[in-house]
């Protein structure tokens, strides 16, 4: 069983961090699950985050355990608060396998790039490349300005791997789920875990999932 560090910063694309951080606990990993302020906003506004049934008297806790791993083992996923920087994920001494920050903000791409680390996000992901350890760090952004381009290559340059949350389409994708899933399955990928929610590309062509899209008519598509 590994251990990862899922970041999940204000970026749009919360459907990705709730999808991922499942996976990894149904997968028997241990995942330390880090959000932001404005994380926990776009969970409100993307998706069910203040839904009641995932309250209840254990607290924050609880309720990350609900909302983003439901039936899996408890002590698969644990919430670290975001200012406590004197957690153990601050330290080097934490035996990590990898750090995913999904989706990032460009705010963050630049703070990490910088090696600010003003807050244990930024901290881990500065310790997770000091010590080598994978980093991947899936921007959600359009379009893209020089200033963005430059920070991101710093980090590419550092040794993080830059997963843009740019969505395929080959496999023919029926709902939001799929295409969701097919991001996924790249982190997972890129993490060098075994993924089930998207085939290879041989199973793809053979048995596609979804109907072929529809031929658009009009100027242009003749």
């Amino acid at each position: 069983m590994g251990r990862y560090c899922v970041a999940v910063t204000g970026a749009s694309g919360a459907a990705y961090a709730r999808r991922l951080v499942g996976a990894l606990c149904a997968a028997g990993q241990r995942v330390d699950l880090l959000v932001t302020a404005a994380g926990f906003a776009v969970l409100s506004h993307e998706l069910d985050w203040d839904d009641p049934r995932y309250t209840g008297p254990d607290g924050l806790p609880g309720r990350i355990q609900r909302f983003f791993a439901p039936g899996t083992d408890a002590g698969a996923l644990r919430y670290h608060p975001i200012h406590d920087v004197l957690d153990g994920l601050a330290s080097g001494s934490v035996p990590l396998d990898g750090m995913v920050v999904i989706p990032c903000t460009m705010g963050r791409v630049a703070a990490i790039a910088s090696g600010r680390s003003s807050d244990l996000l930024e901290r881990c992901a500065d310790v997770t490349l000091k010590e080598g350890r994978p980093l991947l760090v899936v921007p959600r952004e359009t379009p893209l300005s020089l200033i963005h381009l430059r920070n991101l290559t710093t980090l590419a340059e550092a040794g993080a791997i830059v997963l843009p949350a740019m969505p395929g389409f080959y496999h023919r994708p029926a709902e939001v789920s799929d295409i969701v899933d097919f991001l996924v399955a790249k982190v997972l990928a890129r993490l060098g875990l075994e993924q089930h929610l998207l085939g290879s590309w041989d199973e793809l062509r053979q048995a596609p999932r979804g109907e072929p899209p529809a031929q658009a008519s009009g100027p242009g598509n003749a």
